[in-house]
């Protein structure tokens, strides 16, 4: 299994090609159909993205069969069962990177402001599950000086929205937290840009 830094650099060559126009030029074995993957599966990276539609994981990361373990949940928002997920490839196929995948105008991350500034309520209990995991990350930036304007508080939440989700990871799990700490996994966070089509790695921010 390659290392952290090694497959996080490929995440970023990949999304590199996306965002040239060149995606699949290096990559077209990867995209064709392999029974031998019946036998199992080596991801070089496991990615919890947000479900959105616009972020196509494999695409932005001009990636293949096998090569990437995905968990899609809207606003990539950190529960018992991603983290089972997570806990399950890292154990399984020895995998050393795991990246949590905002995006930029995050329509749960939206939701969550809209509720909190009373603009909008939930009355469903599975949508309401979603915001309420959002909220604690959110919540602090509208006391904050400077995010006044809206498009600046949405940047500002989705990015820590993102952020509280590499720390739930890093610390809501005996299994990973023991990983982390043994140097055998390294969680950061990534913002994709729904305007420019890449993603940016808070790359100093690696547990």
């Amino acid at each position: 299994m390659i290392s952290a830094p090694d497959a996080l650099q490929r995440l970023r060559d990949g999304n590199r090609r996306f965002v040239s126009g060149q995606a699949g030029s290096l990559s077209t074995a990867s995209r064709t159909h392999d029974a031998s993957l019946s036998d199992g599966q080596n991801p070089f990276a496991i990615i919890l993205a947000c479900s959105d539609s616009r972020v196509p994981t494999e695409l932005i990361f001009d990636q293949g069969f096998g090569d990437l373990f995905v968990i899609r949940v809207a606003g990539n928002v950190v529960a018992p069962s991603q983290i089972g997920s997570i806990e399950y490839a890292a154990t399984q196929f020895g995998t050393r990177l795991v990246v949590v995948l905002g995006h930029s105008n995050c329509g749960a991350v939206v939701a969550t402001l809209k509720e909190l500034a009373r603009e909008q309520a939930h009355r469903s209990p599975n949508l309401r599950a979603i915001v309420d995991r959002v909220r604690p990350a959110v919540e602090p930036l509208l006391e904050q000086p400077g995010n006044d304007d809206e498009a600046s508080l949405v940047s500002a939440a989705v990015r820590a929205n993102i952020r509280a989700s590499v720390a739930q990871l890093s610390h809501g799990s005996l299994i990973l937290e023991l990983l982390v700490e043994g140097g055998q996994l390294s969680i950061v966070g990534g913002e994709y840009s729904l305007e420019t089509g890449a993603v940016e790695f808070f790359e100093n921010e690696q547990s």
